[in-house]
């Protein structure tokens, strides 16, 4: 056996059907479509969702909630974390451009710190949006606060 005598087994492949080829063929005049009507012809398309006019799944369910289109999505950073980077990089400061060149902050995202988790090292805080509990934990430590936008 070589690749120039190969073929398919005896009867595995048939010819292709050839619709629409007058009414001796079988297939002739309707080619298997039916009568009339958008499905006969060609460059038909269902619609997306569409179930034989019964109302759609999409339509039948309820209206829900609301998408604020204004809102102002914050990256949360607790004060644990903070402390956990400041041991581990060695910083003095946080600030955003920190945070993004040590890869702990995507491109455009906007830090918020939280008061969750022990800050104990003092620390200057450069940042979008802090909470109140954040602020008041490091300030009590010595460290600053600054608020950029």
């Amino acid at each position: 056996m070589e690749l120039h005598n190969l073929k398919p087994a005896a009867g595995s492949v048939g010819r292709k059907k050839r619709k629409g080829r007058g009414q001796g063929s079988t297939d002739g005049k309707t080619a298997g479509r039916g009568h009339k009507g958008a499905q006969s012809r060609s460059g038909y398309k269902q619609k997306l969702g569409f179930e034989g006019g019964q109302m759609p799944l999409q339509r039948r369910m309820p209206k829900v909630g609301f998408k604020n289109f204004n809102r102002v999505e914050y990256t949360g950073l607790n004060l644990g974390k903070i402390q956990h980077v400041i041991d581990t990089y060695n910083l003095k400061e946080i600030t955003v451009e920190n945070l993004r060149e040590n890869g702990l902050l995507k491109k455009s995202a906007l830090v918020k710190v939280l008061g969750n988790g022990e800050l104990k090292s003092k620390v200057n805080v450069t940042v979008h949006a802090i909470s109140e509990s954040a602020k008041g934990k490091i300030e009590g430590l010595g460290g600053s606060v600054t608020i950029v936008k």
